[in-house]
């Protein structure tokens, strides 16, 4: 293959491809050993209960069974939860939801494993359960979290309002008002790889390689959990087979480490079942909306109320944060100077709410596009008029009264979808449609904040290290889940040393070899470790330079440069291979280490220190417009995608195609989210328990995507980056929700809009 230096903005071959494809990557789920033992969990499979005794007499019967584990074998604190130490390792007195663990089987082989946890008896006495946001608030509800024994005086998690201007004056001055309710719901993250590793406990260190975003936090509360010193633990996550949010956390970590603690010197194994993984895994948050919106006459918006309700489950689980981001996100990308926005997020013994791309915004991004274009409608502007009339710009204050500073170009991404020819030929195109269909066109905008917020430090540490071999070695301390930012970082810092993709070699995180870089997560990766990777990257070029031009007794490093595999010397024309001169520099010399942490806003929309805990203001946010066209069979009610048109502004593109793969595949979610994807949950039960009832989009349900970019560069990102990852998923909802009305002129506001609901509303 041809070599070629690294270039900012330019489609760099992905290092990992061809490993994957050829199946050569090791993921976490890739270990078998001989001598191995495998870990399984007794699950509760009751949504509330007390848990009296568990009788494991019969288990222990089954041939090649070790050991069976409770919470008194746990020796720490058995606490595990990011914001919140409120889940435990296994459970030691009260039941909360169907998937907490009960007991964790060591065995010979899966099998064994498997028929020891059947036989397990678990005696329990149920107490009352609340299966819905509404029981939550009730005043006589049950309370179902407790947090180191204290009782909680409600379900609440976190509540919190943000007020700007009078709104209620506002609202009595408007010439249209428009209300309504939107249901969003729980959504699986249905990653190919589901939760897994392996563990070893030896030499006095416990070994765990998982499926994790969190390395280092993971590695914290393992310790603490399971009472060991947080040294001792070490935590390796390879490549992952996909997590979107459902591996924020521990998953199955604890579980590992408890096993392996008991037999030392002995790998132990666990991997998730399908089922296993939908019953206590993480879900997307459904929620309950209430917005009101009012206008004068043209179209300028006054006032906006919004009252948005989550259901986290038992546990906070960044409940807290998911609801302020929704708060921060509920007045989308508009100008509107009066507003009240109130967000609840409360506890029910439903299945685990956690994070999940798009991190509340998703469900808040449906009300409010929906919404703008029902008062469009009333006022009979078409829905980009309304949204050009209204759309925030650098300068202007959004619904929180936070004033945008940094880039905003989602006014360049409404003139793109303006002026293409989707938009254009529209009405057309909606004629052609055949006998008993009907065509639609629907837009929503999206924008999405960037990083953790102003109080929780957003900081990634790079290292690089020029080896003996004379290629650069980037240890990267963030999780690549699939997106793409391990080759990224090669890029990023073969571009900054004028190196060949060919010349990188990364090394995976590692919480004893790459530094802490935070979660891969909050669309932050590439923002974060890529400025810090810069300065690494700057600061080794210039030790390489100055030991090379004292070499050749040269004053000025300037007539220096680094080329592919060598130093080149301009004056004289002398050349040195970068192995030859990483003989010259001591260990130390060969490696740098740079930090960067996220800036963040100074401005104060709320007195609330909890909001401004869980993340509230962000400082630089991506932006989107989203075009979908869609057919409408009224005979059967069956929805398709024809065709669809993304219009993005996440700073300058570091490589396009990666960018483009985060945008189809946040926008192939996004439908599944919408059209799909209805988890069927009754008292506290997962109905939809594997992918023969959980239905996903298929390729045949994904249209051509046109991915477009506006590239407004952002001074503060690495060469004018901002983040991807998640920007993308925020806005297919009510893009093919305001396409279907289009269509037909129904507006359906539970989700997603299945067949049977289409046929409902069209009767």
């Amino acid at each position: 293959m041809k070599k070629s230096i690294c270039e900012i903005g330019k489609n760099m071959f992905r290092s990992d491809a061809f490993e994957k494809v050829r199946g050569e990557t090791k993921y976490a789920a890739d270990f078998y050993k001989e001598n191995m033992l495998w870990v399984g969990v007794k699950r509760a499979l009751v949504p509330h209960a007390k848990l009296l005794k568990i009788d494991f007499h019969e288990a222990m019967k089954v041939s090649g069974i070790k050991k069976i584990l409770t919470s008194k074998h746990v020796k720490g604190s058995n606490q595990q939860g990011v914001a919140q130490k409120d889940q435990e390792v296994l459970v030691s007195n009260f039941i909360k939801h169907r998937g907490d663990a009960i007991a964790v089987v060591v065995g010979e082989s899966k099998e064994a494993v498997k028929k020891a946890i059947d036989k397990i008896v678990v005696h329990i006495q149920e107490i009352s359960s609340i299966f819905s946001i509404e029981d939550a608030l009730d005043k006589d509800a049950p309370v179902i979290n407790f947090i180191n024994s204290e009782i909680s005086k409600d379900n609440i998690l976190l509540k919190g309002e943000i007020k700007k201007g009078n709104m209620e004056e506002a609202f009595a001055n408007c010439n249209e008002i428009i209300e309504a309710e939107f249901d969003l719901p729980m959504q699986e993250h249905a990653f190919l790889e589901t939760e897994t590793g392996w563990a070893i406990y030896s030499n006095n260190i416990l070994t765990v390689t998982v499926s994790t975003q969190t390395p280092f936090r993971d590695r914290a509360e393992v310790a603490e959990a399971l009472g060991i010193p947080v040294d001792n633990v070490r935590i390796i996550a390879p490549y992952c087979g996909g997590a979107f949010g459902g591996k924020d956390g521990i998953t199955v970590q604890s579980f590992l480490g408890l096993a392996a603690l008991h037999f030392p010197d002995t790998p132990v194994k666990i991997l998730l079942e399908r089922e296993e993984s939908f019953l206590a895994g993480v879900k997307r948050h459904p929620a309950k909306l209430y917005y009101k919106l009012g206008s004068d006459a043209d179209g300028t918006l006054k006032a906006l109320y919004a009252d948005i309700k989550y259901d986290t489950g038992p546990y906070d689980h960044l409940g807290g944060v998911v609801m302020a981001l929704g708060i921060e996100h509920a007045g989308g990308p508009y100008k509107i100077p009066n507003t009240e926005i109130k967000g609840e997020v409360v506890y029910t013994n439903n299945p685990i709410a956690g994070a999940f791309r798009g991190f509340g915004v998703p469900q808040v991004t449906a009300a409010i596009e929906q919404i703008i274009d029902m008062l469009a409608e009333k006022l009979s502007l078409s829905p980009i008029e309304i949204r050009k009339r209204n759309i925030i710009k650098k300068g202007d204050v959004n619904s929180i009264g936070v004033r945008m500073l940094t880039s905003v170009g989602i006014d360049e991404c409404l003139n793109v979808v303006e002026n293409h020819e989707l938009w254009e030929n529209r009405e057309q195109w909606k004629k052609d449609a055949g006998l008993y269909k009907k065509r639609g066109v629907g837009i929503a905008c999206a924008i999405h904040g960037i990083g953790y917020g102003p109080k929780v430090p957003d900081i990634a540490n790079a290292k690089i290290e020029l080896t003996e071999s004379g290629k650069f070695r980037v240890y990267c301390g963030v999780v690549d889940m699939g997106q793409g930012n391990i080759p990224t970082y090669l890029q990023i810092a073969g571009n900054i040393l004028n190196q060949d993709i060919s010349a990188m070699e990364p090394v995976l995180p590692d919480t004893d070899k790459t530094l802490p870089s935070g979660s891969s997560s909050a669309s932050r990766t590439t923002f974060t470790f890529g400025n810090a990777l810069i300065k690494a990257a700057k600061i080794l070029k210039k030790r390489i330079l100055e030991k090379t031009a004292d070499l050749l007794m040269e004053d000025n490093i300037n007539n220096l440069d680094i080329i592919p595999e060598k130093i080149v010397h301009f004056k004289s024309g002398k050349e040195i291979s970068l192995s030859q001169i990483s003989k010259y520099l001591s260990d130390n010399e060969r490696i740098a280490v740079a930090r960067y942490r996220m800036p963040v806003s100074a401005e104060d929309p709320t007195k609330d220190e909890a909001l401004k805990l869980h993340g509230i203001p962000h400082y630089i946010f991506s932006f989107g417009v989203h075009l979908a066209g869609v057919e409408v069979d009224t005979i059967t009610g069956n929805i398709s995608v024809k065709n669809y048109l993304v219009v993005s502004d996440c700073g300058r593109l570091i490589n396009p195609d990666i960018f483009t793969q985060q945008i189809h595949g946040g926008v192939a979610q996004g439908i599944g989210y919408g059209l799909f994807e209805e988890m069927i949950v009754k008292n506290g039960k997962i109905l939809t328990e594997d992918f023969s009832t959980y239905i996903l989009p298929t390729a045949l349900d994904i249209p051509d995507i046109n991915s477009l970019t506006v590239e407004r560069h952002e001074s503060n990102g690495p060469f004018g980056l901002k983040g991807v990852g998640e920007v993308a998923i925020d806005a297919p909802l009510p893009a093919i929700a305001n396409a279907i009305c289009d269509a037909c002129g129904i507006r359906i506001n539970t989700f997603p809009v299945t067949s049977e609901r289409v046929i409902q509303k069209l009767l």
